[in-house]
């Protein structure tokens, strides 16, 4: 049995917010660290400072785990906002705001050491999170019972 999906209008919040502003969002996190490597003096290829051969290690790796952190969550994170967004996007959308805000206090929080990541208010990205994944089970539960 097909079931039909229709994508409301007010969709095009979540593709200006949690799609296209996210993406600038990590595009402002990978700035903060080629900042850090610059002041650092973190070459590439090398992703994460070492403590015997770079002087500010852990302050260059904190801004990069900052970073990190939003790579390895951003895709799931994608995934479930763009399938919540259908069925409930104004939700999804105020949830990726956050997401946004979070995601950069989180890194504010960061560059001061991995106990602070949360200090600054870069709990909101969960959020963020936490509205994607409610809207995403629920457009879940109405294809199945459809």
């Amino acid at each position: 049995k097909m079931v039909a999906v229709e994508i409301p209008k007010e969709f095009g919040y979540v593709i200006i917010v949690n799609v296209i502003g996210t993406f600038f969002t990590l595009f402002y996190l990978g700035g903060q660290v080629m900042s850090a490597r610059k002041k650092y003096n973190v070459q590439y290829p090398i992703m994460y400072a070492t403590p015997t051969i770079h002087k500010n290690a852990d302050e260059f790796n904190y801004v990069q785990r900052g970073h990190q952190n939003a790579l390895e969550t951003y895709t799931a994170y994608l995934a479930l906002s763009v399938l919540g967004g259908l069925k409930h996007p104004i939700i999804v959308a105020i949830g990726g705001v956050l997401w946004i805000i979070g995601r950069v206090l989180f890194m504010e929080g960061y560059k001061a050491g991995p106990d602070n990541r949360y200090g600054k208010g870069g709990g909101l990205l969960w959020l963020g999170v936490l509205a994607s994944l409610g809207s995403a089970i629920s457009l879940t539960s109405s294809l199945l019972s459809a």
